[in-house]
């Protein structure tokens, strides 16, 4: 038997006797409810949409896609739609998401749906590991400063350059050692000028003392990869990983989520600040910005699980490069 405290019991407003019910594998209950959410978590095609706010504040400012679908069964639902640039017609797939947390700290899921963005790439080269043509998807590293996201994407880059390329990051920070081709450097003015036109897709700013920093994505630089029938490879933080989600679509994404190792968050600051202060790139007040950052960053991993295909620790960076050999395709055949 399975017991749930009383104000879970008051919640669903039935008995223990019903409950037991409930909570049995082989209660036709349990089965016309799985048959019911099955029906749901159905792909379909957006009918009509609009805009909404929602009056209350624990549904956040901003405002709400939503969408009439016409599911694969025919069945219509009314729901949110995640992203932007919705069209009539357009293929969506259901997932679920944090929708609010309400008064009592409980975490409230819905099912949304989310355009189907696919890019067929072309694969020039016979003697590729992948097939002739393939839907373009991002690999994505996200992770705090210090985490070793650089590394491990160097790593991949030279050791399967004929199957990744990485990403080069627009930022308006200036220039430090190691940087590495990792970056490109311009003004705050050419940044906004390039947002504004759209070429810059994905975009964060991140807070500090000393300087201002913005950083983005040109969208040019990841179709020229796909066009190269390449992987492109993005080192990216919680911001910027969630403006690619919503310009090429969640399932466009193979996301890898690196932590620190740690049992508690503060274990895991403290090994972020230890290899922050060891590789002598920072400041101390830059060392400062990216831990308060950091902090954020590593809440993210669960706030938005959702962004995340697999979690790893990054202890051992063999370990890591074998993990993405095992789940990135193509990787263990280069």
């Amino acid at each position: 038997m399975i017991f749930l405290p009383r104000v879970v019991l008051r919640f669903l407003r039935i008995k223990r006797p019903a409950l037991y019910i409930l909570m049995n594998d082989s209660s036709p209950i349990i089965h016309r409810a799985q048959k019911k959410r099955s029906r749901k978590l159905q792909s379909g095609t957006i009918l009509s949409f609009t805009i909404l706010r929602h009056p209350s504040p624990k549904f956040g400012k901003a405002p709400r896609p939503v969408g009439l679908i016409e599911l694969e069964d025919g069945s219509k639902v009314l729901a949110p739609l995640v992203g932007s640039g919705f069209m009539i017609g357009q293929s969506v797939h259901p997932r679920m998401r944090l929708s609010h947390v309400n008064d009592e700290k409980l975490r409230i899921y819905e099912i949304a749906y989310e355009a189907v963005v696919e890019v067929p790439v072309a694969i020039a080269d016979e003697t590729s590991v992948f097939d002739h043509a393939f839907p373009g998807y991002i690999l994505a590293l996200t992770g705090p400063s210090g985490v070793g996201k650089t590394t491990v994407s160097r790593i991949l880059s030279k050791g399967f350059r004929d199957v990744l390329e990485s990403v080069p990051i627009v930022t308006t920070r200036a220039p430090k050692d190691g940087d590495e081709g990792e970056y490109v450097h311009m003004t705050t003015k050419e940044f906004e000028k390039m947002r504004a036109k759209g070429a810059i897709i994905a975009v964060t700013h991140i807070p500090s003392e000393t300087e201002e920093r913005w950083y983005g994505y040109r969208a040019a630089d990841i179709q020229a990869i796909w066009k190269a029938g390449k992987l492109p490879v993005v080192i990216t933080e919680m911001h910027l990983l969630q403006g690619l989600a919503e310009h090429f679509g969640r399932r466009s994404i193979l996301s890898f989520g690196l932590l620190p190792p740690g049992r508690s968050k503060r274990a895991m600051l403290s090994q972020l600040l230890h290899r922050l202060r060891t590789r002598g790139r920072d400041t101390e007040e830059h060392i400062k910005d990216r831990i308060k950052n950091a902090a954020k960053d590593i809440a993210f991993f669960t706030e938005r699980r959702d962004l995340f295909d697999h979690l790893v620790v990054n202890e051992d960076v063999n370990t890591v490069i074998d993990t993405l050999k095992q789940r990135v395709p193509g990787l263990s055949e280069a």
